[in-house]
């Protein structure tokens, strides 16, 4: 097997020996890579006592399209050559995933991708696998064949011929729960930012925290884990194959349960973000698959990259193409960013002046585009925390990570009970489909009216229409509600940056620097902003 972005694809390794002026050759392989493969296999299996005949040796690695470059064939190439030797019978052999590395000692060292080339060997009907002892153990708990994992090539050679037998990796992984990162009652004020959280948890929404600095916003981002529900079993699998593709599943810590946060500095480049590379392989976005993007100072990443990001925000996939190749990764992420209103900061603070002139500030809304940020469902102004709440610190009856977090699995609850009744594909709010979104989020004559009006005052995009029916669907259900009402339409208006008139659903002047909501001091858990209360687009 070989590995083309996080995709196997089955490999098939034959060995001709024939008379001849010696020689020993290797096709369907990159020329460098394959002298390399040839080097380490000669000298590993020297080295545990099997020397090459003085005969003309082919080795072909089909399919030859494309050319292979990776060093997982290692272990195929040197058992194919002892089979042909007749040191090996190849009735031992048939049927077996090789996949591993050698080092010049024989050596087996761990390949990436082992889980989705497991995955692969299982769609194509091997019996079992063999793989680095690592690998092994890496795939162990993830599929229903035996799996052995030998540490050297010798150690192969004698369980083939039946001396020393392995014994298969069969023992489940353990349950991995990743440590909290923090609790919200940590976070001072901030009620309304708080609310937007819990929502973006609930159904799955995109996020953008605006604010100076010191406000919060990052401690916020970072709590959002303690307040996800675990990784059902697909999603796991799913998340798995993305870390197996790029080396990062790391077997001592078990089966994956917590969803991934993944949090790159602002200076990670393109092909860090998005994936690339040559091969391509998967970035930051899609390590994030089916967990939670944290952009903090999102106007300083690399604009192409963060334009990248609106195909997957769409759809959930991100499609990379390259002279060498393509790859399609998945990236179904909820985005959570952060954001300073200007260069300074303190645009709006009302302690400190900001010091940006028009042009600077105008230049710094500028790297943000208006399709990206139409694709971001929730908007809220982080503003400063008042010294008396810094002075008074932390309430004795704070609400707690696991008190949101109990709302939070109620409303997923509804969300798939409701696409199971329905027969929706879907099961988070924010990925609804068009035609999903007028079977699970109905909008009775009253609320249509109501959007109508208000998204003819904000100048709302069919896409800004739809997202802010899923997001009132969210609300509702985290409230217990059936059916979505003018309340539930209202706040999610409250979240939304105007699409084309510069007019704010607060009625605030346009940009991604301005406030939606700027309310520093607590007004409990349902506290909503003006337009929640009515006052929306009347």
């Amino acid at each position: 097997m070989t590995l083309e972005g996080i995709e196997a694809r089955e490999v098939a390794v034959e060995v001709e020996i024939a008379t001849g002026a010696p020689a020993l050759r290797i096709t369907g392989m990159v020329e460098r890579a394959g002298k390399e493969c040839l080097v380490r296999v000669v000298a590993a299996l020297r080295r545990c006592g099997f020397e090459l005949p003085g005969k003309k040796i082919t080795i072909g690695v089909s399919p030859a399209e494309p050319p292979k470059r990776a060093a997982s064939l290692d272990l195929a190439v040197a058992v194919g050559l002892l089979v042909a030797e007749h040191h090996l019978p190849a009735e031992r052999v048939d049927g077996l995933l090789l996949a591993g590395e050698l080092t010049l000692a024989g050596t087996l060292l761990p390949v990436r991708g082992a889980l989705p080339m497991a995955l692969a060997a299982r769609r194509a009907g091997v019996r079992a696998l063999v793989l680095p002892e690592r690998n092994a153990e890496e795939v162990a708990g993830w599929i229903d064949l035996p799996v052995l994992g030998p540490r050297t090539i010798g150690d192969l050679v004698l369980h083939l011929l039946d001396q020393q037998p392995l014994e298969p990796l069969a023992s489940p992984l353990p349950e991995a729960v990743s440590p909290a990162r923090g609790d919200l009652a940590d976070v001072l004020g901030q009620s309304v930012a708080r609310r937007a959280l819990e929502i973006a948890a609930a159904g799955g929404h995109n996020l953008l925290l605006v604010g100076p600095p010191g406000s919060g916003k990052t401690l916020l981002a970072e709590r959002m884990p303690g307040i996800l529900p675990p990784l059902s079993p697909e999603e796991a699998r799913e998340t798995a194959v993305v870390y197996s593709s790029v080396g990062l599943l790391d077997p001592r810590r078990g089966r994956m349960l917590a969803r991934p946060f993944r949090a790159p500095h602002h200076t990670v480049s393109y092909a860090g973000l998005v994936g690339g590379g040559n091969p391509p392989r998967p970035g930051e976005a899609s390590l994030a698959h089916n967990g939670v993007l944290f952009l903090d100072e999102l106007p300083e990443f690399n604009r192409a990259a963060l334009e990248a990001l609106r195909q997957p925000l769409e759809s959930g996939l991100l499609a990379v193409a390259r002279i060498h190749g393509s790859a399609v990764f998945p990236a179904r992420f909820a985005l959570v960013a952060a954001a300073n209103p200007c260069p300074c900061g303190h645009l709006g603070d009302p302690r400190r002046p900001c010091r940006c002139s028009e042009a600077a500030i105008e230049r710094y809304r500028a790297r943000l585009s208006g399709p990206l940020l139409d694709r971001i469902d929730l908007q809220v102004h982080v503003g400063p925390v008042p010294p008396e709440a810094l002075a008074a610190g932390r309430p004795h009856d704070a609400e707690t990570s696991a008190a949101v977090r109990a709302r939070v699995l109620a409303a997923r609850d509804r969300q798939i009970l409701r696409a199971e009744r329905l027969g929706l594909a879907t099961r988070t709010n924010a990925r609804l489909a068009g035609d999903e979104i007028s079977a699970a989020a109905p909008l009775d004559r009253e609320a249509r009216r109501f959007l109508t009006r208000a998204a003819d005052r904000l100048a709302l995009t069919a896409r800004g229409w739809h997202r802010v029916i899923r997001v009132a669907r969210t609300i509702a259900d985290l409230d217990g509600a059936a059916e979505i009402d003018v309340r539930h339409l209202a706040e999610a208006l409250g979240y939304r940056l105007a699409d084309g008139s510069g007019e704010r659903a607060s009625g605030m002047e346009g940009g991604f620097g301005r406030p939606v909501v700027a309310e520093n001091r607590p007004q409990g858990r349902h506290a909503a902003p003006r337009e929640a209360r009515g006052e929306c687009a009347r």
